[in-house]
């Protein structure tokens, strides 16, 4: 079967990643990783529910204290030992590895290796890189051609 012939039969069509929920520890060092490293903007603030959502291209990161109403309802915090995903991709444009290294390390981030990694669009590079609570985040770049 061809992926047009499995997906005819579905109802449900996904376009893109809408947003994802990361429940985390420290709000405040998670909004600086996330603004000031990968250039997200806080798109809307609930604080009485701890919840603060960040733009990131078209889609959302939605961060939530589990100190808050909303991270109270979900259980235990994120650790070591128990994590809420493996990891999640934002797709880059440009992929300046150069540039994207310096910037990392201006910011005290550490980063793995450049590898050829498959994506939405394909196989192209890409580097993994934690945010302060341990998430992995890869950053992807196009697909090779």
């Amino acid at each position: 079967m061809t992926q047009a012939t499995e997906t005819a039969d579905i109802a449900i069509r996904i376009r893109e990643i809408d947003h994802l929920v990361l429940r985390v520890v420290d709000l405040e060092a998670m909004l600086r990783f996330y603004c000031e490293v990968l250039g997200c903007t806080v798109a809307r603030r609930v604080d009485d529910a701890g919840l603060v959502q960040l733009r990131a291209g078209t889609s959302l990161i939605d961060l939530v204290s589990v100190a808050g109403k909303i991270g109270r309802a979900g259980g235990s915090a994120p650790q070591a030992q128990g994590r809420n995903m493996d990891h999640f991709c934002v797709r880059v444009e440009p992929f300046d590895e150069a540039a994207l290294r310096g910037h990392l390390e201006a910011h005290g981030v550490r980063s793995g290796a450049t590898e050829q990694r498959y994506g939405a669009e394909g196989a192209g590079p890409s580097i993994y890189l934690r945010d302060p609570e341990g998430n992995t985040v890869e950053l992807k770049g196009p697909p090779a051609e």
